[in-house]
């Protein structure tokens, strides 16, 4: 009983240590995410007036797993999307944002087909479907 206890008492400060280590590193990945995504925003001159394609195209480090609708006055159009970089688990909890606002509002049925099929996630088809759509604003945030 005494070793169980021993090696118990030796092997807890190491836990703590790892999950300090595992909770730094969680941090430097978002910050990470962040500060990459920040230099979208910060060059957004270089994607407005162009296909989002373009900026995806530019996305080399990380891509956006989901897709969420912003609605304009009504609920019938979409004037841009909320994408964000975290699993669909994760993305209601403090994630990091890319917002994009389109040139032309875009009719809500038509992007509520992707939706019901793909749940908010950003899949090929949604690559497809907004690459084609005129980016008006970006703005990155948490």
């Amino acid at each position: 009983m005494k070793k169980i206890i021993l090696i118990y008492l030796f092997l807890l400060p190491f836990s703590g240590f790892a999950q300090k280590i595992n909770d730094n590193v969680r941090v430097e990945e978002v910050l990470d995410t962040l500060n990459y995504l920040k230099t979208f925003e910060v060059n957004k001159s270089k994607y407005i007036g162009k296909p989002f394609s373009v900026l995806l195209a530019d996305m080399k480090k990380i891509q956006p797993k989901t897709v969420w609708p912003q609605h304009g006055r009504y609920k019938t159009s979409i004037v841009g999307n909320r994408f964000k970089f975290a699993d669909m688990d994760f993305s209601f909890d403090n994630t990091i944002i890319l917002s994009v606002k389109w040139s032309e509002s875009i009719p809500y049925e038509n992007f509520k087909y992707y939706t019901n099929r793909n749940g908010f996630y950003f899949t090929q088809e949604e690559r497809t479907y907004l690459g084609s759509k005129i980016v008006k604003d970006i703005m990155v945030y948490r």
